[in-house]
């Protein structure tokens, strides 16, 4: 099997301990040892959900249908020959080798890892010899997952000793602080439309709004009038402008008679803000567009607000969207730019 032919696997390690084990003992391994030998299941991933899932009964059934899944393919898919990365948080090192052995379960070796795999370790690499794309997909949440459009730098830089930090620059940049970018605001999006219905979500924009220095009341709950949160800049709303919003949780399309009764709400001097979860018809934003007094909030529009004003975020609001500071890479600023 050539090194173009076999499959390139990444895969996790927890603590120091299982660092050294996997190096020392020349092996690699998963756990869920609960289940046992999985060399005695059926080799077909129904049989391995059904033989995971009586072992977790307080799990859900995705994290069964995930565990099952990376089960089997360390027992079944991973062949002799194919090579396999791993990322050292002790040496903060790569650890590239290849598969040398059939699946074996042996808990004497280690608990936390019963389920093993013999390796040949080929070589050990700085972080800087590969790119920061590699380096993102090597960052799967998954304990064992396949190395499907980065690997090949892995088996490059093993074999030659290139170093990507000697580039003038690494073009996967930009493409990985997108996808980090792009995976958060997906996370909040899908969490603030799973916690938050009708008058909660009402509420959450109320104190959104508040973070971004407008004063709000919320409309008495009851039949829909159309407005739902009053907001201004001063306590007596003297100071204009005066601003009438109203929230739509739903996650599908906003269209055109919604945004025709908003603008009837309106009085002299008033302005009015859709707020939605969802997205808005075409005819919907031309007709916004036509009406100085409107503007239109989708679901992406708030979740950027969310991210620049989230510090100041009611707690109870923060823990159904929790995220933390973190930096990310920032691509070369290309040549003419600020």
């Amino acid at each position: 099997m050539t090194a173009t032919e076999a499959a390139i696997w990444g895969i996790h390690v927890k603590g120091a301990q299982g660092d050294s084990m996997f190096r020392e003992e020349r092996i690699i391994g998963i756990s869920w040892g609960a289940v046992g030998d999985l060399g005695e299941i059926r080799a077909d991933r129904e049989a391995y959900k059904a033989a995971v899932r009586p072992h977790f009964p307080d799990k859900p059934n995705g994290y069964v249908i995930n565990a099952a899944s990376q089960l089997f393919r360390f027992v079944t898919e991973m062949k002799q020959g194919d090579w396999v990365v791993y990322r050292s948080a002790f040496d903060r090192r790569l650890h590239v080798g290849r598969i040398a052995g059939d699946y074996r379960f042996d808990p004497t070796v280690s608990k936390e890892y019963p389920n093993t795999r013999a390796v040949v370790w080929q070589k050990t690499l700085p972080l800087t010899a590969v790119s920061q794309g590699a380096l993102h997909e090597l960052g799967s949440a998954l304990t064992l997952f396949q190395l499907k459009n980065y690997g090949d730098e892995f088996i490059e830089a093993t074999a030659a000793g290139a170093s990507v930090s000697d580039q003038e620059d690494d073009e996967t940049v930009a493409s990985v602080t997108a996808e980090v970018q792009q995976t958060t605001e997906d996370f909040i999006l899908r969490n603030l439309a799973k916690h938050l219905k009708g008058y909660s979500f009402q509420a959450f924009v109320a104190n959104l709004l508040g973070t971004m220095g407008y004063r709000t009341i919320e409309c008495r709950r009851g039949p829909d009038e159309g407005i739902d949160i009053i907001a201004h800049r001063d306590e007596l709303k003297l100071v204009p402008p005066i601003i009438k919003v109203q929230v739509k949780s739903t996650e599908g399309n906003v269209g055109r008679p919604e945004v025709q009764a908003l603008l009837g709400c309106l009085g002299a001097g008033e302005y009015g803000l859709l707020v939605t979860l969802g997205s808005f018809t075409n005819q919907a934003l031309d007709f916004a567009r036509s009406k100085s007094s409107i503007h239109l909030l989708d679901g992406e529009a708030l979740v950027r607000l969310v991210m620049d004003h989230y510090e100041g975020l009611d707690p109870k609001f923060r823990s159904l969207i929790p995220l933390r500071r973190a930096y990310v890479p920032s691509p070369p600023t290309e040549a003419g730019g600020a």
